[in-house]
Order: structure tokens, then sequence, then C-alpha cells
């Protein structure tokens, strides 16, 4: 079949590779000049199955209230005139029932893990570099009860099958002796030895070159303007590109285009339950090789992650459901590089950081939307969060796979 691919994100690129993989004829439509550049661009890094746990739980409603006129919390919630919103917001707090969470939980980890799985099969294949590390992730606590609740979490991750690995101060300093300069704030820390990091724009501009080679091609510089349908499904993608309006045909349309999904199946009436969370980074130079870490790390509490990639380090978190809106808020961006003086004084340039904001595709759930919609030839792979770069090889691979009329070999509830 023709498949045309709307989005050249980590979620898309690597669809249409697994569907070049499956003998497809691939195209693939990104709006900027290249592969990567949007949500995928400066994201945390980090390749995250410990990560699984859902925003949406029982203790996320009171947490939510008190940072509401908290303007560096690490999850704010700005009311708007916008009906999508509050839909959302009500779906979400739905999931945050214990046993919808639980639920949610394993199905996040199932796809997690799988994605995990394709992402070191895909590697060893192909030799793909983008600054990997698989040192594991270190998980801080700096508060004694947050720890507490984390090692009771950590009690279902072992049932699913995850190593999570309790770890005092002295523990956690051992595996990652940069950290000794925050000695003193820590209260513990919890080790995922079998997660990984890197950088997933460099992965995906690179998975581009491998596809291209492979055939797919890739149309850059067209902005979708919509989706032609019949009562038989979708014939073409209208999109306005260098040489004006173009019409694309395909057998098959995949929609990856992130938190812009919706926007773009709503006039089909497919409403998608996608918001986006605007996420923060900021990225500097190394300073001192001695004392910048070795291994990733994520601060629970404060929801930030912390990446070396090569001679750079990454630290990003937060989120601020806003609507569509990529403006830097310097109070948001300034609680990364604070937090970062705190935990790394000495690692890295903090005086010059390059930040930077994308637009997160959260479901109320944390689940991911792949599968087929009610039209039959039109097919998603959104919805993926803060894990886009965790679960990009296996939600392309399962895709792939039933877009082929293959079984996928992951146990996931797929959206058809």
């Amino acid at each position: 079949m023709k498949v045309i691919v709307l989005g050249a994100g980590v979620i898309g690129t690597a669809s249409a590779w697994y569907l070049a993989e499956a003998g497809h004829e691939v195209v693939v439509v990104e709006r900027r000049e290249a592969p990567g550049l949007e949500t995928s661009f400066a994201n945390g890094g980090h390749v995250s199955v410990g990560h699984a746990e859902p925003w949406a739980g029982p203790g996320a409603p009171a947490k939510i209230l008190r940072w509401l006129s908290q303007d560096d919390a690490p999850l704010l919630f700005r009311p708007r005139m916008d009906p999508a919103q509050w839909r959302w917001g009500v779906q979400f707090l739905l999931e945050c029932l214990a046993w919808r969470a639980t639920a949610n939980t394993a199905q996040i980890f199932a796809m997690a893990l799988y994605s995990r799985q394709q992402l070191q099969l895909l590697r060893a294949r192909t030799g793909i570099a983008y600054d990997e590390s698989t040192r594991g992730i270190l998980h801080l606590y700096t508060d004694p009860a947050s720890f507490a609740s984390a090692r009771e979490g950590s009690a279902l991750f072992r049932r699913l099958g995850l190593a999570r690995e309790e770890k005092s101060v002295e523990e956690a300093l051992a595996l990652e002796p940069a950290l000794s300069a925050a000695r003193d704030r820590l209260a513990g820390a919890i080790f995922v030895p079998s997660d990984e990091s890197g950088d997933a724009h460099r992965f995906t501009a690179e998975l581009a070159r491998l596809s291209q080679e492979k055939g797919v091609t890739f149309l850059a510089g067209r902005e979708i303007q919509g989706l032609r349908a019949t009562d038989k499904g979708v014939t073409a993608v209208v999109v306005k590109g260098p040489a004006g309006e173009e019409t694309i045909a395909g057998d098959a349309f995949v929609v990856a285009l992130g938190s812009y999904s919706p926007l773009l199946t709503r006039p089909l009436g497919i409403d998608l339950p996608v918001y986006p969370a605007k996420g923060y980074s900021a990225t500097v130079a190394v300073a001192d090789a001695s004392r910048a870490p070795r291994v990733p790390l994520t601060d629970d509490e404060a929801k930030i992650v912390i990446t070396r990639l090569g001679d750079r380090i990454r630290v990003a978190g937060t989120a601020e459901l806003a609507g569509y809106s990529t403006e830097l808020n310097p109070v948001r961006c300034e609680v990364l590089v604070r937090r970062m003086r705190e935990l790394l004084p000495e690692a890295g340039d903090w005086a010059n950081p390059a930040y930077w904001t994308g637009l997160r595709p959260a479901t109320p759930s944390g689940v991911p939307i792949i599968g087929r919609t009610r039209i039959p030839n039109l097919w998603i792979n959104t919805g993926h969060g803060t894990l886009g770069w965790t679960m990009a090889c296996g939600s392309g691979r399962a895709l792939a796979d039933r877009i082929s009329g293959r079984r996928p070999e992951v146990v996931f509830a797929f959206a058809d």
C-alpha cells in the first residue's frame, strides 16, 4: 500500500521506518523544514520504562489545586475558555481513580517496555547513534515522604516485571558521584538499571536518513490544510507547500501530529482526547566533566529529568496546560536552572542556558492512542505525553503491524 504519514517527529518517523520495513510505499508530510524540529527537538532524552506512572492518580487533584496559584508549579493548569481543555480536565479527574490509574500504568508500561526492546533491536541492526546511554536512570528524592511513597509504588512495577532498586543516599552517590554537592538534600533514590537515554532529535534525524535509504519520501515544508474523505475513507491530504496547494493521494493515512492531531481529525467527526501539555527544557555546555552526571537522573518531586548528551547537559520537565502557545515563560524556564544549581552546581554552564519549549500530546489517562479510527483507512499514533521518545519505536512497530494485517507482539488496548 501507499501510506501517507502526517508528521515527522519521533513518532511519525518511527512509524514510517517500520511501515517501510513491512514493504509499504511511504510518504511523510512535515510542515517544518526537517524531521524532529517540534516536540522531539529538545526533550528530556529519557527512554524510561520506570517512569510509566501517568499524571492522573489518586493524589493528583489535591496537588493541582495547591499548585494553581504557583507559576513555577511542576504541573500547572491554566483555565481557559476552551471546551476541549475542560473536557480533558473532567476526563483527567475520572482517570485519577486508583483502579483506573493502576490499569493505565500497566498499559503504558507494556508499550514502553516493548518499545525499549524495539529500540535496542533497531540500534543493534543499524548502528544508529544518538548520544545514547545505557547506564540506567536514577530517580532522586529530597523529601522523605515522597521517597516512601515511591518505594510503595515500586511494588506495582516489580509485579509487572521491572527491577527498581531502592538506594540509600550513600548508594546513590556511589552510582553518581556528581550529586555529592547535594548530599544533604537527598532522602534516597530508586535506580532502574535497564532504562536508557539519548538525544531524540538526533535519533529522529538519523532514522529519517535511514528511512530515505529504504525508499521513504519526506516532503518537508508542507502545511497540512485538511483531509479529503468520502464514505469509503480518506482519499488524500491537502497541503500548502513551496509550489502552492498540493493534493497527496494514498491508500492509508497515519495521523502522527502530536498535539495538533485533534485539529486535523475533528472536522471528520473524530474528537481525539488529546490536549497540549507545554514542557520546557534548558540545554547547557558541560562546565566540568568530572562534576557532570554520567547516569541520567529524574527529580521526581520537581518533575524534572537531567541527561548528559555528549558535551551537553539537558534538563527538562514541568507541564503547563494552557492551549497551543509555545511562548517561553521566564519563570518556568528559570525553575529548571535554579534546581540544577542546587543539585549539580558546578556541572554545567548554568549562566548560559538555551531554553526551549514544546507541546506534548497528553491524553487524560496517559495512555497513547494507537490504531484505526472509524474511518477504515485513517490511523492514529499520538497521545504519548511525556513518553513519546520512550514509546516511539514500539508504537511505530505495532501500528505498522496492524496496518499490514499482522497482530502486534505487544499486549495493548489499541484504539480500534
